[in-house]
């Protein structure tokens, strides 16, 4: 010890520095060197001596265990005094309370040789710097406690309006965005980048939209974060964010009530897909013709209420629950279904079974899929009250609803764009679609590689303007233009429960 203390004499300063043991110390107050642990242990090494941190309770928060009078500990936890020393033949002992902001801490420093002026400095400028060191990470850590419950109320408030909850979720953002969600409609926009910059990325969309929009990072997919946007500018602010990064890419759905939040994340996430391949890599969703436009509004309700009728007797809130569970997992996976809804993906798969059983239908069959994805967003338009009179006639069938001229003018316009291929991906399709969307199968049947049906299906999405190998709003509008020209036979829905 002798050597050390000599060699720091000699290193104590000229006029206007301070001694080398405090610009060592000082070091450990910046940014990168913000350690407690670190600290202790080098103020063990400069004292030569065991060095202890402890709370009021005896827990160790850093360096090495000290056997210390529990009633002095006490008192110096309590403020009832700043500090002690002690000494005895073979141990000189320091204690000094160290202040922090939900508990006080002690500072013990035991070693072999008395507390000269220096050691004696140095302890008490460790503990101010212990001090600092210990309100900024609780500072640091309330922080990012409030952004991961910030963060996580933002995610609670989109699982609600997912399940078509809106009342329960502008109860919940009025009480830190009022306003927020008293637009009837809003737009859904998904924006992508590497998972590791998304919350960087989910940050500069808070400041860019000025709180003025529900920014989520998504659940599902790491490097999404999902906007919903019920003001005109959030778009605006987004795509000037994306034009500023070039590894960004933006999705933006067409304007629906909140309701339909969930379809408008499905129309997002679709336009995402189509970002890749512009310039400015954004996308809007296409408003294309969609096959339940062409339908007759009052055949289509009545219809649909008849399909959904067995879900009737439940109670109100598991009626809605299920809906909104099967409305996302014939949407996408449900593994992502669950994530997005905050559930487990055994809970999205039991509710989906559940729904199976009561319309009497299998979901394996993507035909079955199709229909019933028609009829559950169809319902979403319909009021609360079910439907008594004659547009619930049992006598009104799918085929009535595709078979009007519209429809299949529609149908025979999007499947003729396959005829142009020399290599009839047509077939391949029809045969992929009957075969549940498995290409081992649909190969099977055809006698071919289940390679080249994977390569058939997806030359037809370009052509046809939507996504086929993914689940979703994309494929079963081809489902039921394949219904509609009757290349496919129709799903039966009306088996007995």
């Amino acid at each position: 010890m002798a050597g050390r203390e000599d060699g720091n004499r000699q290193r104590e300063t000229h006029a206007g520095t301070g001694p080398a043991w405090a610009e060592e110390l000082l070091e450990h107050l910046r940014p990168s060197g913000r350690d407690v642990r670190r600290v202790v242990a080098w103020l063990s090494g400069t004292v030569g001596a065991t060095v202890a941190l402890q709370d009021a309770a005896g827990n160790l928060v850093a360096g090495n265990r000290l056997a210390l009078d529990e009633a002095l500990v006490a008192d110096i936890t309590a403020g009832r005094i700043a500090s002690a020393a002690w000494e005895s033949r073979e141990r000189h002992l320091r204690l000094v309370r160290v202040e922090h902001p939900s508990r006080a801490c002690v500072l013990a420093v035991s070693r072999q040789a008395p507390f000269d002026r220096r050691a004696a400095d140095v302890v008490t400028h460790t503990a101010q710097v212990l001090e600092l060191l210990l309100t900024a990470g609780e500072s640091t850590a309330a922080g990012h406690r409030l952004r991961r419950a910030t963060a996580d109320l933002r995610l609670a408030i989109l699982q609600l309006l997912m399940v078509e909850d809106t009342v329960a979720a502008r109860r919940v953002a009025a009480g830190l965005w009022p306003g927020l969600l008293d637009a009837e409609t809003a737009c859904v926009y998904v924006v992508e980048s590497a998972p590791a910059v998304r919350d960087r990325v989910a940050e500069e969309c808070l400041d860019r939209t000025q709180e003025d929009a529900l920014v989520v990072r998504c659940p599902a997919m790491d490097g999404h974060v999902i906007v919903v946007g019920p003001r005109d500018t959030t778009g605006d602010a987004l795509r000037s964010l994306v034009g500023r990064h070039p590894d960004l890419f933006l999705g933006g759905s067409v304007r629906q009530s909140l309701a339909r939040t969930a379809t408008a994340y499905g129309q997002a996430v679709s336009a995402l897909a189509v970002a890749h391949f512009r310039p400015d890599k954004t996308a809007v969703y296409a408003e294309r013709t969609h096959p339940e436009r062409l339908m007759d509004p009052v055949a289509l309700r009545g219809w649909t209420s008849r399909v959904l009728r067995p879900l009737d007797t439940l109670p109100h809130h598991t009626r809605a629950e299920l809906l909104a569970t099967s409305r996302l997992g014939l949407e996408f996976t449900a593994v992502n279904a669950a994530k997005v809804l905050g559930v487990s993906r055994n809970t999205v798969r039991a509710r989906m079974e559940r729904v199976e059983t009561l319309l009497g239908t299998d979901f394996a069959d993507l035909t079955v899929r199709a229909v019933v994805h028609l009829a559950l967003n169809t319902q979403i338009g319909l009021p609360d009250a079910r439907v008594a009179d004659g547009t619930g006639d049992p006598g009104l069938r799918l085929a009535d609803l595709l078979s009007g001229p519209a429809v299949r003018t529609w149908a025979q316009d999007l499947l003729g764009r396959l005829d142009a291929d020399a290599r009839n991906p047509r077939r391949t399709l029809r045969t992929w679609i009957a075969a549940g969307g498995n290409a081992e199968r649909a190969a099977q049947a055809l006698g071919v590689h289940a390679q080249t049906v994977r390569e058939h299906v997806r030359s037809a999405e370009p052509v046809l303007e939507r996504q086929l190998l993914a689940a979703g709003t994309d494929l079963y509008e081809v489902v039921l233009a394949h219904l509609a020209v009757g290349d496919l036979d129709l799903p039966d829905l009306q088996r007995p429960a």
